[in-house]
């Protein structure tokens, strides 16, 4: 599937043609945005993970 979007609106969300978007449900609809909340969730949970668990992590690269 594909959408076209207007020209300000790509430059608004930073994206060029063949960047990925995510459609998720709000309140007030949909919303569009160039990342995917989920992920962005996991991510930040993997960052405090790798903060917390820098040494054994540093002992596993080894």
């Amino acid at each position: 599937m594909g959408v076209v979007l207007p020209k300000e609106a790509l430059d608004k969300l930073r994206l060029e043609k063949g960047d990925r978007v995510f459609l998720t449900e709000s309140p007030e609809g949909f919303r569009l945005t160039p990342y995917d909340p989920e992920f962005e969730k996991q991510m930040t949970l993997a960052r405090q993970i790798m903060k917390k668990r820098r040494d054994v992590l540093h002992e596993l690269a080894k």
